[in-house]
């Protein structure tokens, strides 16, 4: 690709997100391009460059677009720096155990949140909202909300500006109600949605903190509205709170933070 050609690296890894959430199904031209406002030609010219280059693989059936071998041994390399699942991995072993329900593990990417594990717990009926490798933008699910919301207050309103649009055409949510949304889960201290991505479905997620006080990282777990009730949603919190606490002193070899 040429590098020097204006826009062409932020178009390109804008049509690599598409692709990473849209599973193996991959995504048609015309879906890119609606998605990304691009003409289609433009798409057209941008995959076949991506495609030289080993990131983007066109599946014979259905002539859809998927990542290709390059996007997985980069991810290889990258994740001794980025890949916080070993870290997690125990602690979400220990919620979908002990609790029953499905626990996802949610990584910020700029204004984005990106679901990097998921461990189902023994409960009969399962809810699996989301898929790894999937993307959202910041706020619109529990772990993304709770990301959001804990943003040092400069940057916080920074994202606000830059996601309310999507979150807004993905879930109908305005401005004001995601903003309200943050004061609810900052005030509680987790957050908390039901019904707003998937119907009959609640999820609760906290924060994890990097050493200097950044939240990077979710957990929540997600389950049916009817195991979401009052009493048992107190239950879910300490225990998602407890082992956010360890996982960040985990990363930052020192006490435990936010008690």
């Amino acid at each position: 690709m040429k590098a020097s050609e204006p826009g062409v690296i932020e178009r390109s890894v804008q049509l690599l997100k598409l692709m990473a959430t849209s599973g193996r199904r991959g995504l048609a031209l015309t879906e890119l391009a609606n998605a990304t406002a691009l003409a289609h030609s433009t798409v057209h010219r941008l995959l076949q460059q991506l495609i030289q280059e080993r990131l983007v693989v066109q599946r014979e059936t259905g002539k859809r677009y998927i990542l290709g071998q390059l996007t997985f041994e980069l991810g290889l390399a990258a994740a001794t720096s980025f890949d916080l699942r070993e870290r997690c991995r125990a602690a979400m072993q220990y919620l979908a155990e002990e609790l029953g329900d499905t626990v996802y593990l949610s990584v910020r990417s700029g204004i984005e949140s990106v679901c990097q594990a998921r461990e189902e717990g023994p409960s009969p009926i399962r809810v699996n909202t989301l898929s790894i490798g999937s993307r959202r933008p910041l706020g619109l699910g529990a772990g993304g909300l709770a990301i959001l919301s804990y943003l040092p207050p400069c940057e916080f309103e920074e994202v606000l500006t830059q996601v309310a649009p999507s979150a807004q055409a993905e879930s109908g949510l305005t401005e004001d109600q995601l903003r309200n949304a943050v004061e609810i889960t900052r005030r509680q201290g987790y957050a908390f949605i039901r019904n707003r991505v998937t119907l009959g479905v609640t999820a609760v997620g906290v924060p994890i903190f990097d050493s200097l006080d950044r939240p990077i990282a979710a957990i929540s777990i997600a389950a049916i509205d009817e195991r979401m009730r009052p009493e048992r949603l107190s239950l879910l919190v300490v225990n998602l709170q407890q082992q956010s606490r360890k996982i960040a002193s985990s990363l930052s070899g020192g006490p435990e933070k936010h008690n």
